[in-house]
């Protein structure tokens, strides 16, 4: 399972790329505004630190303009996602852009269903919301585990993001799930790193290495 940042901070991007386990960035325009810079800069940066897929959303909902801003978004840098939530619209808009060989990353997914429709108009990459779907009492993972049983029966091609990430084991059952992708904030990213026993066993070499006088 592939690994992104969730992020449109680029001090926290610059970091996690300097890891080399990094294969990809999603944003959206809360992250973005959150940030206040400057939007096509933002994205330069990013998509200059980022080897892969760097996702960018629409703000269009209309089928023709966000085709007209897909376009624009995708001449930005060679490995830009465009963004598109699942509507009526946004189908119409998926097929006509993948069909010119744009990256369509199908965001705002609840369901298998949604996923299913996404996949069959082109869309390269669907983003189910678990911890969204958590928070309201529903399995986010068990929407996982139906789109990729399903993407697997039928060998569709487009990945699975898993998003919405709300802590580090949601990151553990996104792989068992069978998601391509887990897409995880840069505080939940630092998490992933951190157990109380090696904590605890680093101080002890550490310790040991001081006492014992040897360089």
């Amino acid at each position: 399972m592939k690994l992104f940042i969730d992020s449109a901070n680029i001090d926290h991007i610059k970091e996690a790329a300097s890891w080399g386990i990094i294969e990809g960035c999603t944003t959206n325009p809360s992250l973005l505004a959150k940030e206040g810079h400057d939007f096509k800069k933002t994205i330069e940066v990013i998509t200059g630190l980022i080897p892969g897929p760097v996702s960018v959303e629409v703000t269009e909902f209309d089928a023709d303009k966000m085709v007209k801003q897909a376009r624009e978004l995708n001449k930005m840098a060679k490995n830009i996602a465009v963004k598109i939530p699942i509507c009526e619209e946004g189908i119409k808009a998926t097929g006509i852009l993948s069909g010119e060989g744009i990256k369509i990353n199908a965001t705002l997914i609840f369901s298998a269903n949604q996923a299913l429709l996404a996949a069959k108009a082109g869309a390269a990459f669907v983003s189910p919301f678990v911890g969204r779907l958590d928070d309201i009492g529903q399995d986010g993972m068990e929407v996982i585990r139906e789109i990729s049983e399903i993407y697997s029966f039928y060998m569709i091609d487009s990945e699975i993001i898993s998003a919405s990430i709300r802590h580090p084991r949601h990151v553990v059952e996104s792989a068992l799930a069978g998601a391509d992708i887990a897409t995880i904030p840069f505080s939940i990213l630092k998490q992933m790193f951190r157990h109380s026993l090696t904590d605890i066993g680093i101080q002890k070499f550490m310790d040991d290495w001081k006492k014992s006088g040897l360089k």
